[in-house]
Order: C-alpha cells, then sequence, then structure tokens
C-alpha cells in the first residue's frame, strides 16, 4: 500500500524530490502547485528557471537565493521551523522506524519520546504559536492519511490498550487482524498497544504461513507489556520484524494525547496525532468496512458511541456495520449493547450492528452486515 501518485491536473501536491522533478520535466511549470516538506537545496536551478506563480511551499529548505526568487514571483514559502523533533509540514504518513529511530540509546530518544515531550511542555506554556503547529501537523497526517487509503476497504478494530502479550485475547486479536487482511481489507487501529498491536501484528503476518503467527507470539510473550519498560516491548517487536521482514500493511492511528501509550511496531503506516478528537473522529470516519470493537474500558465505550451517532444521524447512505464482541463484557460489565441496540431501532441501524460472543464469530458477522 503505497501513498497515491500525482497522476492528474487536480492533484498538485508534491511530496518527494521524484515528483518534484518529474512536475519540472513534463509541466515545465510550478505553478500553483503546493510542494509540501521537499528538501530542495540542490533544485536552485529549477526553481529559478520555472514558474512558481501561486504556488505555495510548505516546509521546504532551499538556497536564499532560490528562496527569495520564488517570493518575488508570488509563492508563498513556509519556511522549515528550527529545533522541532517532529515536521509540521509532513507529506508522508509515519513509520515504525522513523518513530523508534535511536531506540538503541533508550526510548527517550527517539522522535516519538521527543514529540511527546515537546507537546508536554508547550500544551503547559499555552503557546499559540506551538498550538498552530500542531494543527498544521495533524491537518498534514490527515491529508497523507486520504492520500494512502484512496480506494481501500478499511476495517477498524478498537480495544484496550491493556491487553498483554502472551493472553488467549492477544492471540485472539492477533489472528482476527490475518483474518481481515487475508480478506482484502485493511485493518486499521488506534495504533497503540494491547488489543491495537495485536490486530496491527495480525496483519503483518497475513502474507506468512500460520505458523509465523504462533512463534511470533511465543517471542512478543517474553516481553508482555509496555510496562515497566517501553524499551524493552518495542524491541521484541522490532526483532520479529526483522526474523520476518516485509510484512503485510496495516495502519495504526495513535496520539501523543495518550503519549505514555507507545505507537506499535507492526504497522506499516502510522497517522499520529497530537489532538485525540481529531485521532478519533478520522479512525472511525475511515472505516468504511466497518469497526470491530473487542473488550475494552472507557475508551472503547466512547469510541463504540462516536461511532453510532454519525450511523444514527445517517440519512443519505448505510451506516456503518459494528460488531461488539464477547456478550458478557457489552452487556453485564460495560452494559453498552442494550443502549447501543435502543438507538438503533429508532432508526435504520439496526441491521448494521452484531453482538457475538467469540472473536472467531466477526469476519461473518462483518459479511452478514454488508461490510
Amino acid at each position: 500500500m503505497q501513498p497515491t501518485p500525482l497522476h492528474s491536473a487536480h492533484d498538485r501536491e508534491i511530496e518527494s524530490l521524484a515528483e518534484f522533478d518529474k512536475v519540472v520535466s513534463e509541466h515545465g511549470s510550478l505553478a500553483r502547485f503546493r510542494v509540501q516538506a521537499v528538501d530542495l537545496t540542490d533544485r536552485t536551478d529549477a526553481l529559478l528557471a520555472v514558474d512558481t506563480a501561486g504556488a505555495v511551499f510548505l516546509g521546504c529548505p532551499m538556497d536564499p537565493e532560490a528562496a527569495a526568487r520564488v517570493r518575488a514571483t508570488g509563492a508563498l514559502v513556509f519556511p522549515p521551523i528550527p529545533g522541532l523533533p517532529f515536521d509540521p509540514y509532513r507529506g508522508l504518513l509515519y513509520s515504525p522506524d522513523e518513530l523508534f529511530a535511536s531506540l538503541d540509546d533508550g526510548y527517550e530518544a527517539t522522535p516519538d519520546a521527543r514529540a511527546y515531550a515537546w507537546f508536554q511542555q508547550t500544551k503547559a506554556d499555552g503557546d499559540v504559536f506551538a498550538s498552530m503547529l500542531r494543527a498544521i501537523h495533524d491537518d498534514s497526517v490527515s491529508d497523507a492519511l486520504d492520500e494512502l487509503l484512496v480506494g481501500t476497504r478499511v476495517v477498524g478494530v478498537m480495544g484496550g490498550h491493556a491487553m498483554a502479550r502472551g493472553t488467549e485475547a492477544y492471540e485472539g486479536a492477533a489472528r482476527l487482524g490475518r483474518e481481515l487482511a487475508r480478506a482484502g481489507l485493511t485493518v486499521a487501529t488506534g495504533g497503540g498497544p494491547g488489543a491495537m498491536e495485536a490486530a496491527n501484528l495480525g496483519a503483518y503476518a497475513a502474507p506468512f504461513d500460520d505458523e509465523m503467527l504462533t512463534e511470533a507470539l511465543r517471542l512478543l510473550a517474553e516481553a508482555p507489556s509496555f510496562t515497566p519498560s517501553i524499551g524493552d516491548w518495542a524491541r521484541a517487536a522490532f526483532a520479529v520484524r526483522e526474523r520476518w521482514p516485509d510484512g503485510g500493511p496495516s495502519v495504526g492511528i495513535p496520539t501523543w494525547f495518550y503519549g505514555h501509550e507507545p505507537p506499535n511496531a507492526f504497522a506499516a503506516h502510522i497517522a499520529k496525532y497530537f489532538a485525540n478528537a481529531t485521532r478519533e473522529d478520522g479512525l472511525l470516519a475511515r472505516s468504511n468496512a466497518g469497526v470491530v470493537f473487542l473488550p475494552g474500558a472507557a475508551g472503547t465505550v466512547q469510541e463504540i458511541f462516536d461511532n453510532a451517532t454519525p450511523n444514527y444521524y445517517e440519512s443519505r447512505g448505510e451506516p456503518t456495520p459494528m460488531v461488539l464482541v464477547n456478550r458478557a463484557h457489552w452487556t453485564e460489565k460495560h452494559p453498552t449493547w442494550p443502549l447501543l441496540q435502543s438507538l438503533a431501532h429508532e432508526r435504520s441501524m439496526a441491521s448494521r450492528i452484531a453482538l457475538v460472543d467469540r472473536i472467531e464469530d466477526v469476519p461473518e458477522a462483518l459479511k452478514r452486515l454488508g461490510g
């Protein structure tokens, strides 16, 4: 699964040097294009020669002469912001390798941990410039996520972060992710540990034989939780990836709002946000093939009703299928199902929701609901 390439006059975003060179070669002009987080320090000759009227350069390093020239022709230049542990103008989603770079020096040295520390500091300061940078970053991530998912059928898998490696529940979530991926669906999760990691792991395991997942689960169980050591937890995941490289793709959508919960290393594409509300809405809204809710607590309950609300008010299309797993959990421990049913019967949702006892029943339930 690769980002959608520049392919028509309607797509005027340039997000790599290869795209930049292609546009300059084929169009001979950058007029009205948007160039996003591309290092142009070696493209001074092109920038001095082509029309850049109406272009916008977002965080693109360039030679001062080139920057002065494109400004003079009517382009807008938003320069890179020094000293940040992230790029607010990024054009692509994160990868696990990017977020966990420098893990050998301790988790605190990674870009993921440094971005969380920056967020904590600037949130406490109430710095309006920092809040603007967070908003630009999150909008850039949403744009990259939309480009990635064009034409794909996405199934969301929700569940608690506390589900430990080595448990039957974790294994079940992993096998579910594998089966959904093998059915041609793109698995999307909240991108964190627990049930989220398990589903992303299952999608990663989809291209391999069944024994691979069994062995991977055994290896991961040696570091069952991200506490007390995020480093040990993450290194176990990277060891699995190193032993079985080039696994299947999936999407993780975590947030630095819950930055004490690290992203998992099995989602090939990570859309990490500062704003949790944007992250939650984006994950559910993009799950066009249905959403599976594994047992969880407050966060998962919130996600159920975040998803039910647009379904309830949907008047133009079909509500998104919703499958809740574990009858006792959703009718007794956290009795969400009765309320969901009462809402469903007021609208056209009743035929699009299901409660199943076993995780093995999920694929058939999604199929029955039209996911």
